[in-house]
C-alpha cells in the first residue's frame, strides 16, 4: 500500500498517485510559484508526499489539484477556505460512491447466492409426494339468506 491507501502491484510502476515531482517542477507544471505550493500545503489544500528528508514530492494528481485550486481561486473568485471545503466534499463524494459500488457488489453477490439456494431447495422437492389438483375457477355467486325461525 502507498501512503495514500492505494494498492500498488509493482513498486516501480508509475501511476497518477506516484510522488515524483519536486516542488520546482510541480510549480512549473501547475503554473504557480513554489511559495504558493508551500502555502497550499500548510493550509491542507494539497498534501504532497514527503521524502525521508521532509522534501515535498508531488504526483500528477497533486498537479491537477493545484490547477483546480488555481482555477477556482482566480476564475471563480472562491477563497481558499471555500476551495478547501469543496475539495473535502469532492473527496467525501468519491469515497461514498466507492462505498455504494462496494455495497452494490455485495448485494448482487448475496442475491445470486439466494437464487442458488432457492434453486437448490426447489430441486430437492419430491414431486411424487405432492398431489396436484387442477382447480377450476368459476364466476358463480352464492347468496346466503338466513331463514326465519318462528
Amino acid at each position: 500500500m502507498d501512503s495514500r491507501g492505494g494498492q500498488r502491484r509493482n513498486p516501480y510502476e508509475l501511476t497518477d498517485e506516484s510522488p515524483v515531482y519536486v516542488i520546482s517542477v510541480a510549480a512549473q507544471l501547475s503554473g504557480l510559484h513554489p511559495q504558493t505550493l508551500r502555502q497550499y500545503d500548510r493550509l491542507g489544500l494539497v498534501s504532497p508526499d514527503r521524502t525521508p528528508g521532509r522534501g515535498r514530492r508531488y504526483s500528477a494528481r497533486d498537479i491537477e489539484l493545484l490547477r483546480t485550486v488555481q482555477q477556482l481561486s482566480q476564475d471563480e473568485g472562491i477563497n481558499l477556505a471555500g476551495i478547501k471545503r469543496i475539495i473535502e466534499l469532492e473527496n467525501q463524494v468519491a469515497a461514498l460512491q466507492q462505498r455504494v459500488a462496494e455495497l452494490q457488489g455485495a448485494l448482487e453477490g448475496a442475491a445470486s447466492a439466494m437464487r442458488q439456494r432457492e434453486a437448490a431447495v426447489h430441486a430437492s422437492y419430491r414431486r411424487d409426494l405432492v398431489p396436484y389438483q387442477d382447480v377450476q375457477q368459476t364466476s358463480a355467486l352464492v347468496v346466503w339468506r338466513p331463514t326465519r325461525s318462528e
